[in-house]
């Protein structure tokens, strides 16, 4: 009995953490193409090549060649996410119950700060602080799951120095620096076996480093095409565990086995991608705009994990994600010299098996809808606001484990009923000097 509860809780531990290097994933995994810019309301069409204000520092850096003077941009951005899980009795180990947790999202807020300053007329210099990397999930403590997860948060907060030159009138490049803050907590319901339940806590926050390139390549005034690259970015987490209400069983056995004070490390890769967009203008009132991407979601899942206790062990886990594509479609139409209207719409693949979804990961492939309006008051200031919807379906879990009398964390099985998705309002103001 005691060798299968230290077993269980090494597994409990690494499980916490795998968890939530996967929290609660959002097409295209956990890399938001949404900021609080006027990019909400294009459903992130034309992504790498707008260019027409400062968070192009952050899109596309090259783009800051088309800005003049000095110019910022500042978005504030609402999440409201809904992923409400529904549990299969008939599938559930019954002494996990049927708490569904409740949603498991709820608001999460969002924005960005974006600055360009010339140098010359060929030389640029700018700074973005944005995030644009993970999200926060929590379900209730008596919810069926709470074995494999209760609450995660992982979050990436950048600061981005960036330089862009043109080349000549066509061509422009640029480059800038990732500087991410990684931040990362959660807590998982520990099994006592007799009486209430115990909580296993992880919590740390870590820098990481990574660099984007961009080209901006400019046919004519009114049509162009960017190409960016964003490097991975390794945040290296290292914590040691929290327990909390452990019985006197339990608490003896991670003392003898060195688990009560173990450190856990865990590796987390904020993957690689390649995003190319198109701007072209169709007349004076219409433009289009594109993009086709890549994100390399198959390293993010390799989570190295390692106990450094009396008895080391070291594992990996993987998570088997795949490589992700996007596509992305859009509009704006200029009602006048002081109005323009913006929509788009855009698609994610899967980046795992619909029918085997870690409630974790409330989310798969997707859809995005949305629609914006930018109004010019002058010369050097324009606001907007923006609507987006992201449709990620109806999912399904189904997830094994050893019986819940025994200390495991039991079989659980159910659906995301009601579509599983996030509703993005966003506001956006710039200014040139």
């Amino acid at each position: 009995m005691k060798r299968n509860i230290s077993r269980h809780f090494i597994t409990l531990g690494i499980c916490a953490a795998s968890v939530l290097a996967s929290a609660s994933a959002r097409a295209g995994g956990l890399l938001l193409y949404e900021i609080g810019t006027a990019d909400v309301g294009l459903a992130s069409a034309g992504y790498a090549a707008r260019a027409q204000d400062a968070a192009t520092v952050f899109t596309n850096p090259a783009g800051m060649t088309r800005l003049e003077g000095e110019q910022v941009t500042l978005g504030l951005q609402a999440l409201y996410g809904r992923a409400n899980f529904s549990v299969d009795p008939a599938a559930t180990s019954p002494r996990l119950g049927t708490d569904g947790g409740g949603n498991a999202i709820g608001w999460f807020p969002g924005g960005g700060v974006f600055y360009s300053h010339s140098i010359s007329p060929d030389l640029k210099v700018g700074m973005a602080l944005t995030g644009n990397f993970g999200l926060s999930i929590k379900y209730s403590d008596s919810w069926a799951g709470r074995y494999r997860t209760q609450e995660s948060t992982l979050i990436g907060v950048s600061f981005v120095p960036a330089v862009a030159y043109r080349v000549n009138e066509q061509l422009s490049i640029g480059a800038s620096v990732n500087a991410m803050r990684g931040m990362f907590k959660t807590k998982v319901g520990v099994n006592n076996i007799f009486g209430p339940d115990g909580q296993l806590e992880l919590d740390d926050n870590v820098w990481g480093f990574g660099g984007n390139l961009g080209l901006l390549y400019e046919f004519d005034p009114g049509t162009r095409v960017g190409l960016t690259y964003n490097s991975p970015v390794k945040l290296d987490f290292s914590t040691r565990p929290k327990w909390s209400g452990t019985g006197p069983l339990l608490g003896a056995v991670l003392g003898a086995t060195g688990l009560q004070n173990a450190r856990v490390d865990l590796g987390i890769t904020v993957p690689q991608g390649v995003n190319a967009g198109l701007y072209h203008e169709v007349n004076p009132r219409w433009s289009l705009l594109g993009s086709v991407g890549w994100q390399q979601w198959s390293r993010f899942g390799e989570v190295d994990v390692g106990i450094d206790a009396n008895n080391p062990i070291s594992l990996t886990a993987d998570r088997n994600y795949k490589d992700t594509w996007h596509l992305a479609g859009g509009a704006q139409y200029r009602v006048s010299e002081r109005v323009m209207l913006m929509g788009g719409i855009a698609y994610d693949s899967e980046f795992q098996d619909s029918n085997d979804i870690p409630p974790a990961i409330p989310a798969n492939d997707a859809w995005r809808f949305g629609l914006g309006a930018q109004v010019v008051e002058s010369r050097n200031f324009n606001w907007g606001v923006s609507l987006e919807y992201l449709y990620a379906g109806s999912l399904k879990t189904s997830l094994t484990g050893q019986p819940v009398v025994a200390g495991g964390r039991g079989n659980l099985a159910g659906s995301y009923d009601q579509p599983a998705g996030i509703l993005f309002l966003a506001a956006s103001v710039s200014y040139k000097f």
